[in-house]
């Protein structure tokens, strides 16, 4: 057996950095060793300028949307970018059924660039969001770690079964394409404004359903529709075409909403986070959730809020006060690339306070636990295959607007 052995300026550890002048040993095929000082670790030690980390958790993707990159213009707000994704779709799906498919291969194009961005960029793992099996052929190269999120909506409870009949028929896709244990795939809601009671129950109900994710709190406009029934979203519902005057609100903001519909068995990823306040995390995050509720993971998607609305989550108060932090790219619709350390060097710079190892905890061990992928994924520990980054252009700690990184392993 050979190995590799890996020294930088820095070695971050998955939870800490290392001690000075650590050595990171791995075989060939990236399964770590151990983590050495130097002066026990021998020779041929690879020497590098930068950090080393563990490789990316991309915790919110939505692959399927890369072909829509730079279609969709930066700032319109949600639910003008909502409507245009809608009508993308529709677009796409009638040009290719005109040219008898090729519309069809750019996606699938579009895609495999997309999975290719994600490798250059350190990426290891995804959580990715699933509308249609569009994706299924790329993931079957087992190139990256995939947990599918297979995304159900719809806000009338009468259409509720039928709802999630179509999302099972694309569970099942999934499930028997290619080679994937059934817990890498869930059934999920899109978001408590597309989501009726009925249809949440469905999916908490799900069997085998621990793992799930929703768009949470990505605008105020959300909290408004929950509370009364009133804002900006009644605009999207009169695009679909839908009479929501039934809806008078619950009375309370949406994550205080949806929540109860999960189970204490479950773990829950909430994507985006906007306009999550103090008042709506308080009590409920003491040991991840509420002590009869899903574990929930906070994920942060910086670059896509700035693209879509201009704003940014309070990323410090949420730290603060005890949320479990993770990462994501969201969509080439919302982003301009899918690098998890573009979306850190925009956190940094917007939160000065945050230092470089937690920002890359939330984005390797803290990811991998949130996909429940620790066991081979997110820290340098022995029998592990987390993947090698260097991160290059560090000044002292710190990231830098020129910091990239490039996967060794």
């Amino acid at each position: 057996m050979t190995y590799r052995k890996f020294k930088a300026d820095y070695l971050f550890l998955g939870d800490r950095l290392a001690e000075s002048g650590s050595i990171l040993i791995t075989t060939d095929d990236g399964t770590v060793q151990s983590v050495q000082p130097a002066a026990e670790a021998g020779e041929d030690v690879e020497v590098y300028a930068g950090m080393l980390s563990p490789g990316f958790v991309n915790c919110h993707c939505h692959l399927e949307l890369s072909h829509m990159k730079g279609i969709i213009p930066e700032g319109t707000g949600l639910v003008d970018f909502l409507s245009t994704v809608i009508r993308q779709r529709a677009a796409f799906a009638e040009a290719s059924a005109a040219k008898g498919g090729g519309t069809a291969d750019k996606i699938l194009e579009a895609i495999a660039e997309g999975e290719q961005e994600m490798l250059d960029n350190g990426i290891v793992a995804v959580g990715d969001i699933c509308n249609t099996p569009d994706t299924v052929a790329q993931k079957a190269a087992g190139r990256l770690y995939y947990h599918n999120f297979i995304e159900t909506m719809g806000f009338l409870d009468q259409g509720a079964q039928a709802r999630f009949t179509h999302s099972l028929g694309i569970f099942n896709a999934f499930a028997g394409a290619y080679q994937l244990p059934i817990e890498s795939n869930s059934i999920v809601p899109h978001a408590p404004y597309s989501v009726s009671p009925a249809l949440f129950r469905l999916i908490a109900g799900f069997p085998g359903n621990h793992l799930l994710t929703i768009h949470n709190q990505e605008t105020e406009a959300e909290n408004e529709w929950l509370l009364a029934g009133q804002g900006d979203f009644l605009r999207l519902y009169e695009l679909l075409g839908l009479d929501v005057s039934f809806f008078k609100g619950t009375g309370k903001r949406s994550l205080e909403s949806y929540l109860p519909y999960f189970h204490r068995n479950q773990s829950l990823i909430l994507v985006h986070n906007v306009a999550t306040g103090t008042e709506d995390v308080r009590g409920i995050v003491g040991n991840g959730g509420l002590s009869d509720g899903p574990d929930l993971y906070f994920c942060l998607c910086p670059n896509a809020n700035r693209y879509i609305s201009g704003q940014l989550p309070d990323v410090e108060s949420l730290f603060r006060q005890g949320c479990r932090m993770v990462i994501g790219t969201d969509s080439l619709a919302s982003n301009h690339q899918l690098s998890i350390l573009e979306e850190l060097k925009t956190l940094q710079q917007a939160f000065p306070g945050l230092s470089t190892p937690t920002l890359l905890q939330w984005a390797t061990a803290a990811g991998a636990e949130a996909l429940q992928l620790e066991s081979v994924l997110g820290t340098f520990e022995a029998g592990k295959q987390p993947g090698v980054v260097l991160i290059e252009g560090v000044e002292g700690d710190r990231l830098t607007a020129g910091s990239s990184a490039r996967r060794l392993l």
